[in-house]
């Protein structure tokens, strides 16, 4: 059978095995893929083999902001349980990719697996993480990062419920005190908790807006068929205005605002006003660990019928 290279990329993504290595499993095993795995097991090239295919949907976020706070990042590694999220271990080699996404100048995951570890040249990213694989007993998954800069201000960060959710802001400010901090972190834990999609309304495409008024018109007009024109315009200008309060994070009501009332945005100008200075919430990341990942549901009785032979 001839081995091509899109199968050699696919069993190097499956073990974290060096490309040649992939290459002679294949010949070896005339194309067999699973045979091809226990082929670079029994070579001992794969230590982490068997865990590949295990979902990997728990895990931590973490940040990780330079000094002077002009640049931070955040990335999200995934492990099978929670369990395994809490171990130092696991804990420490997230922190350790956190330094390595905080100076990499890559831009993609995949860029990213394949740079040196700076912890040990002779290994790339992927090497080490299937390095971890095989020390904790579980499926591990660097999933995602994300940097931001902001020379002209700072980047503050959030990590909540032990690394569940991770958030980074980005403050463009001219006056950067332990008051404007304070606020930055509370537009953080408001990102976390209220979880917009925009910063702004100018962020929003336009393309969805009118989707949305075609939609909203036929529920408005199915609510009241004989209501004019103009009180149909009024009832989805309402409704379209509501949802924007909601996913737009400068219109949505503040957390901790006193009167249930004031907005993120309008809190951020009563600090900047207190403080004499130009703040603008320039944008964020909000990263919550799974995020789309579909979890496996186990079948414990299914699984003991199974292994007893019923």
């Amino acid at each position: 059978m001839a081995i091509t290279a899109a199968m050699v990329k696919e069993l190097r993504e499956m073990t974290g095995a060096g490309m040649v290595d992939c290459k002679n499993a294949l010949v070896e095993t005339d194309g067999n893929m699973d045979a091809a795995v226990d082929h670079l097991r029994e070579k001992g090239l794969l230590k982490a083999g068997k865990k590949a295919g295990r979902i990997a949907a728990e895990g931590i976020c973490t940040t990780l902001v330079k000094d002077d706070g002009k640049k931070a990042v955040i990335v999200e590694v995934n492990a099978e349980t929670d369990f395994v999220a809490k171990n130092e271990k696991f804990q420490t080699f997230v922190k350790d990719v956190a330094e390595q996404a905080i100076n990499t100048s890559v831009n993609t995951i995949e860029e990213f697996l394949e740079e040196k570890w700076v912890l040990d040249n002779t290994l790339t990213v992927k090497d080490a993480l299937a390095s971890q694989i095989a020390i904790i007993g579980e499926n591990m998954n660097i999933r995602r990062f994300k940097q931001v800069t902001e020379e002209n201000g700072f980047v503050m960060s959030y990590i909540h419920a032990g690394g569940k959710i991770g958030v980074l802001v980005d403050l463009e400010a001219d006056v950067v005190n332990d008051s404007i901090k304070e606020m930055a972190k509370n537009v953080a834990m408001q990102v976390a908790a209220i979880k917009p999609v925009y910063t702004n309304r100018s962020e929003v495409d336009q393309s969805y807006i009118e989707k949305e008024r075609e939609i909203l018109t036929v529920q408005a007009k199915n609510e009241k068929p004989d209501a004019k024109d103009n009180i149909i315009d009024g009832m989805v200008m309402g409704r379209i205005n509501k949802e924007l309060k909601e996913i737009c994070l400068l219109d949505q009501v503040y957390i901790k605002a006193e009167d249930g009332k004031q907005t993120v945005g309008k809190y951020v100008e009563e600090v900047a006003k207190a403080n004499n200075a130009k703040i603008t919430v320039k944008g964020f990341v909000r990263f919550e660990t799974g995020e789309g990942i579909e979890k496996k549901e186990e079948d414990f009785a299914a699984e003991v019928a199974k292994q007893m032979g019923q």
